[in-house]
């Protein structure tokens, strides 16, 4: 993690070149995971302007990963939300809408199963589907 950023603007800069205003931090996390026997190792690099120290970085991006991780991709896998076609007016927000109020029955009705297998479930069966509406608070 560095906050020397001068570098970026320098007289180097070719024309039409898009600008960063505010840019304070540039950060790189590196991530080994080890799964099954098998290691592999990856690399982000962050863009920030907030001028933040090395653990209040790292809070941060473990944040911004939990929710990505917590909802974007159960979103994603569930309900394949980034092959979604709409894309006029006011309609991705709120199919993006509907589609987290669902999650949130989904996930708060009968735990012992799990979110996929409920909506599922609740698409074959009408009692399913009231029953888990039904467990609505």
């Amino acid at each position: 993690m560095t906050h020397d950023v001068a570098w970026l603007f320098s007289d180097r800069r070719y024309a039409g070149e898009p600008r960063m205003p505010g840019l304070t931090t540039i950060a790189r996390v590196e991530r080994i995971v080890e799964r099954d026997g098998k290691t592999t190792r990856s690399a982000r690099h962050y863009l920030s302007s907030a001028p933040l120290t090395a653990e209040r970085f790292a809070e941060a991006a473990r944040a911004h990963w939990g929710i990505e991780n917590g909802v974007h991709w159960v979103l994603d896998t569930t309900f394949d939300e980034d092959r979604a076609r709409n894309r006029k007016d006011h309609g991705p927000e709120n199919l993006a809408i509907i589609r987290k109020l669902a999650l949130n029955i989904l996930k708060r009705a009968r735990p012992e199963i799990s979110v996929r297998r409920k909506r599922k479930r609740s698409g074959w069966s009408d009692a399913f589907a009231r029953s888990v509406i039904g467990q609505m608070r």
